[in-house]
């Protein structure tokens, strides 16, 4: 099944304007860390990849992690808190 990444980010774009709290879910390999990454740069404090013992560390207490951040956040890898 061929999805348009493009499209795919302009659905996104208008879901995150739309809510607070945008899951992307499907198959390993597909692209979602891709898709994350257009958003949020790895580099960024906003940005937490859960494969990553630091960014794990990091949010081991939740509130101090996120409490000053602004903007949009992004939790990759959520399966492994």
């Amino acid at each position: 099944m061929f999805i348009d990444k493009l499209h795919l980010s302009q659905h996104l774009r208008k879901l995150l304007h739309s809510f607070r709290a945008v899951e992307l879910v499907g198959p390993r390999q597909v692209g979602k860390t891709t898709i994350a990454r257009q958003f949020v740069h790895p580099d960024s404090a906003n940005y937490f990849d859960l494969e990553d013992p630091v960014s794990r560390q990091r949010l081991s207490n939740p509130m101090t992690a996120l409490g000053d951040l602004q903007g949009l956040i992004v939790i990759d890898e959520i399966q492994h808190l």
